[in-house]
């Protein structure tokens, strides 16, 4: 009997697993399990009647529902109420900001498949796809880094042509003059620009972002977008948007700039209004702008607006020539070009007005801005970053291939070939988040958690990928000039780390901490009831919570003895897709049960285990990423010779997701729990390594030939034709010692047989041999011709640039920096 009641159990566990039964019978379902196994172990008579009995209450407790919330429910509600922390209005606005999408899929354990296979992957329409090659490609042949270096600004005609042709505009709707294109369209030129400078790149980014034109758009007054928005879309307004102060960075909401409501005299009448003073800085287009939205929070102690004093953030929009605004001087952000600098003004009056959607918007400012940063984020720092990783992949992975060191193109080193694949994998992982999540908000998603998502992984990734380009290139890297192609990028990496969320703190205090709460089915119910006092609700909650735990557990369990090949997939994936579906299904029940046993158990205190949280926020993002590399693939026809950048992604995001989980484990409080968390998750020990060196061989091979794989993961990259462009010579001379090579084997091949003449081959430069076998005869004229090419364009691409001791004589820019010899 027992076998058989043991026999049982794994129907049991897949039933709860896959939700087959209501929550509060979940549990139910184990104590009766448990209470069969003890009759059927020879309890005695007594004790299995009191078994029952035990279980007959525990049935009334939890299945009369009266009852169970009055026995049952009321304690763990007034513990649950006595335990929330308070939270400020804008800590609940930043929490219920925009929307959760496929992020609360994997967070709920069960993730949807065939919900995912229906998202689109984002298109371009015919008017984006031409300002794409037309416009934008224009605009990227009118601009050279260093030039824009030493000049430290972009060139006038360039200024004029990034107005003239829409392109701060991009988001306005054409009823205002702009062009109305798709977040992804507004993406995919931000990724372009990158590729060529970061000057005109932030230039269009920053109006199209987080700033007054969006706001606009969502908040503003009838009258103030018929005023602005034209005007924003023309360029007759260069738009700013100033947030932080010297007092509050990362923490946005606590700034100290304030305006109180009064009269004052605007335009020759007394009018309501606000004195306001602001100390603003790093402020993007700030010494340029004739327009800037400003943050504030704003107080009514003489109740001129209604009872409230304290009516919170509060955004306007203020003209740069308004009385008493003080625009400052550049700051100079790692020597980048595009312009920043603070912004400040001491009791400057204002009419309310200026208030962005008038004055019934006084106090609303935070919660706009949240809900505008989650589709902006998505698209700003992940375009600019994932273009900077597309050329750094075109033109490192060339280079590797022109150079050669010891007789041998460095690509071929195994070491070199680590970098490359890193280098490969992480753009095609970052450019398949950064074009689901852009198309994400096409469908009309607010996505806040996965903006986050995104801003940290496409910059950090970045930071890995343009390193490693900063590594194989070595000496050339390190020389600035024209004749360098990544050495400004990787000057000015950091700056995507820092603004929009410095990434620790958006992995320590974003990524699961707002995650936990907005794509958790269950636990903002919970803490909205608790807020309202609302029992009912609250039970409701509450036991869905707990069905909801014991079904990850169980699926968790059930997958993990069965390698997940138990679970349910599309069957029109890729083959060669389908074990990531379900490997992915397991890791997402897994760490739904974590994360739930996790917040259990240390409640509030999980806040300030960042570490914690941090590697819980890890495992969420990864399972995101892994994902998005799935859907490029899919959308992009699955390309076998595409297939090793897809295994190398996915297999990196299942072992570090491995590893996160692990680092939860080991240091989780509680070591009972661990151990029993360790066991549940791995119960037959982690299934995941590093990705194997053949395939990441296969991924670096991509890089460092042509292909129509190269030519999809670089697919944005501006390619100038001229050669005395970097990028242009390095096309040029990858094709030249591709085409070199097999005459070079054969002249290798004549020298390793003998037949050069003895002494023939003592001096001469480098390329003395060639000559020689020229002469000898061993190659044809057209055959030396190659070499010959391929040699002058080598020793284009290898050169660095030289100055003379005063750049400023050479470039005719006060701005330039001096150098001197100092003895």
């Amino acid at each position: 009997m027992v076998w058989w009641i043991l026999l049982g159990l794994p129907p049991l566990l897949v039933a709860l697993a896959y939700r087959r039964v209501p929550p509060v019978a979940s549990a139910l379902a184990v104590l009766a399990w448990l209470a069969a196994l003890a009759w059927a172990g020879g309890w005695p008579p007594m004790l299995a009647v009191g078994a029952l009995l035990a279980l007959g209450v525990a049935l009334a407790l939890l299945l009369v529902a009266p009852l169970r919330r009055r026995v049952v429910t009321a304690p763990v509600f007034a513990a649950f109420r006595r335990a929330l922390p308070a939270m400020s209005q804008t800590e609940r606005d930043a929490l219920e900001a925009g929307t959760v999408w496929w992020e609360g899929e994997l967070f709920r354990g069960d993730p949807d498949w065939r919900r995912f296979a229906g998202f689109p992957w984002p298109r371009l329409s015919a008017a984006e796809q031409a300002f794409l090659d037309d416009d934008t490609e224009a605009l990227c042949r009118l601009v050279k880094d260093w030039d824009t270096t030493r000049l430290q600004d972009m060139p006038a005609p360039v200024w004029q042509f990034i107005k003239e042709r829409g392109f701060l505009g991009l988001i306005i709707p054409a009823e205002y003059g702009g062009k109305g294109f798709s977040a992804y369209a507004h993406s995919q030129v931000i990724t372009k620009l990158s590729t060529r400078s970061s000057a005109p790149a932030v230039t269009v980014m920053v109006p199209n972002s987080l700033g007054p034109a969006e706001l606009l758009l969502h908040y503003g007054t009838p009258a103030q977008k018929q005023h602005y928005l034209p005007r924003l879309a023309q360029g007759l307004e260069i738009p700013a948007f100033a947030l932080t102060s010297p007092w509050a960075g990362s923490d946005a909401a606590s700034i100290p700039d304030a305006g109180v409501v009064c009269t004052g005299q605007w335009q020759g009448r007394e009018v309501l209004g606000m004195r306001v003073s602001f100390d603003k800085r790093y402020i993007t287009l700030a010494p340029v702008c004739t327009v800037f939205g400003l943050a504030f929070r704003l107080y009514d102690p003489d109740h001129l607006l209604g009872d409230t004093v304290d009516l919170g953030i509060t955004c306007a929009l203020v003209p740069r020539e308004h009385p008493g605004v003080e625009i400052g001087r550049r700051h100079v952000p790692l020597n980048a070009v595009w312009m920043n600098g603070p912004i400040r003004g001491k009791d400057v009056f204002m009419p309310l007005d200026f208030i962005i959607g008038g004055p019934q918007m006084a106090g609303q400012g935070w919660r706009m801005l949240m809900e505008c940063l989650a589709a902006g984020r998505s698209i700003s720092l992940p375009g600019s970053n994932a273009g900077m990783q597309q050329l750094t992949a075109r033109a490192v992975g060339a280079y590797a291939r022109v150079r050669h060191q010891f007789k041998t193109a460095i690509g071929r080193f195994e070491g070199v070939e680590e970098a490359l694949t890193r280098i490969g994998a992480n753009t095609y992982l970052s450019d398949a988040a950064r074009v689901m999540t852009a198309g994400a908000i096409d469908l009309g998603e607010k996505p806040a958690v996965v903006s986050a998502i995104v801003k940290y992984h496409v910059t950090e990734r970045a930071r890995q990928t343009v390193n490693d380009g900063m590594d194989v290139i070595g000496g050339k890297g390190i020389c600035l000039g024209p004749q360098n192609f990544l050495g400004r990028a990787y000057q000015q990496v950091p700056v995507g780390i820092t603004v929009e969320g410095a990434n620790i703190l958006t992995r320590s205090l974003i990524l699961f901490g707002q995650g936990a709460i907005r794509c958790h089915p269950h636990v903002l119910d919970e803490m909205h009831a608790a807020g309202r006092g609302d029992l009912t609700a609250f039970d409701r909650a509450f036991w869905g919570h707990i069905g909801y735990t014991l079904g990850n557990a169980a699926r968790a369990l059930v997958t993990g003895l069965t390698g997940s090949h138990v679970v349910a997939v599309p069957i029109d994936v890729a083959p060669e897709t389908r074990r990531y579906y379900q490997q992915l299904t397991r890791f997402s029940a897994a760490f739904a049960f974590i994360a739930d046993i996790s917040m259990g158990t240390m409640g509030g205190a999980l806040k300030r285990k960042e570490k914690l949280s941090a590697r819980l926020g890890d495992i969420l993002s990864l399972l995101y990423l892994a994902t998005a590399v799935l859907k490029r693939y899919e959308a992009e026809g699955r390309q076998a010779e595409d297939a090793p950048l897809m295994h190398w992604a996915i297999w990196d995001c299942m072992f570090r997701a491995q590893n996160a989980f692990e680092g939860v484990i080991a240091n989780f409080p509680n070591p009972v729990l661990a151990t029993l968390l360790r066991r549940l998750v791995f119960p037959l020990g982690r299934p995941y390594v590093v990705p194997s060196d053949a395939l990441g061989h296969a991924v670096a091979d991509r890089l460092i030939a042509p292909s129509a794989t190269r030519d999809r993961l670089t697919a944005a990259v501006h390619l100038p034709a001229d050669l005395d462009e970097p990028l242009g010579a390095l096309e040029a001379a990858l094709a030249a010692t591709i085409a070199a090579e097999p005459v070079e084997a054969k002249v290798k091949a004549a020298q390793r047989e003998g037949r050069f003449a003895p002494g023939a081959l003592v001096a001469g430069g480098v390329d003395a041999l060639w000559a020689r076998a020229h002469a000898d005869g061993i190659i044809d004229n057209a055959e030396f011709a190659l070499l010959q090419r391929r040699a002058e364009l080598r020793d284009k691409v290898i050169r660095v640039d030289d100055f003379p001791f005063d750049l400023a004589a050479e470039t005719g820019s006060e701005a330039a920096p001096k150098m001197r010899v100092v003895a």
